[in-house]
């Protein structure tokens, strides 16, 4: 009997494992919106409307800081991203004959919400940076953007930056502990 169960909960985390892992790059490049994407990172006190225009004193569309913007951004990309992941992870179970309780799902879903928000919104990121000594590498690999007009830009954070590469890592890496746990939840004894 003990080889039973530890062949499910080997199959399953390597299920969630996948799933979670393989679906990241899906929600961060697809699910994700354009102005989500460059919104999240935004901080600040200046006033701003819901699409990203100052506001002037005069304005009579609502207003919000911007990291507010920022804040809300974040919180729609991880929405999205949230939303595919735990339909996934219950379709690709379930097609297997498979149920994860759903208090092991929402603990593995908050693990990955938490942490997603946290490391997108850039503070978190650059502060693990600083402490593994990678800003380095974040100062040297980053990207230079062309503009409608021609003028170029250096972008520290977009695709084809080294901080696109830790994000993702940071991200998967983050997916085995939220896969270990769903698994540990899902199949501990007396669960089922």
């Amino acid at each position: 009997m003990p080889h039973r169960l530890t062949t499910e909960r080997l199959a399953l985390f390597a299920t969630l494992l996948t799933t979670f892992g393989e679906l990241h790059p899906a929600c961060d490049h697809w699910a994700q919106g354009s102005k989500t994407a460059s919104r999240k990172r935004m901080y600040g006190e200046d006033l701003v409307h819901a699409d990203g225009t100052p506001a002037t004193p005069d304005s009579t569309r609502p207003a919000m800081t911007t990291s507010t913007l920022g804040r809300r951004a974040v919180a729609c990309h991880v929405a999205s991203y949230t939303a595919v992941q735990l339909a996934a992870t219950i379709g690709i179970t379930r097609a297997f004959g498979y149920r994860v309780t759903p208090a092991a799902l929402l603990a593995g879903a908050a693990i990955n919400v938490t942490t997603h928000a946290a490391i997108d919104r850039g503070a978190l990121l650059l502060w693990l940076a600083k402490k593994t000594g990678k800003t380095g590498y974040i100062e040297h690999c980053q990207a230079v953007r062309m503009d409608d007009d021609g003028t170029l830009t250096r972008e520290v954070n977009g695709p084809g930056t080294s901080w696109m590469e830790l994000d993702a890592s940071l991200h998967r890496a983050i997916g085995i502990g939220a896969a270990a746990v769903t698994t540990w939840l899902t199949t501990r004894p007396g669960t089922r």
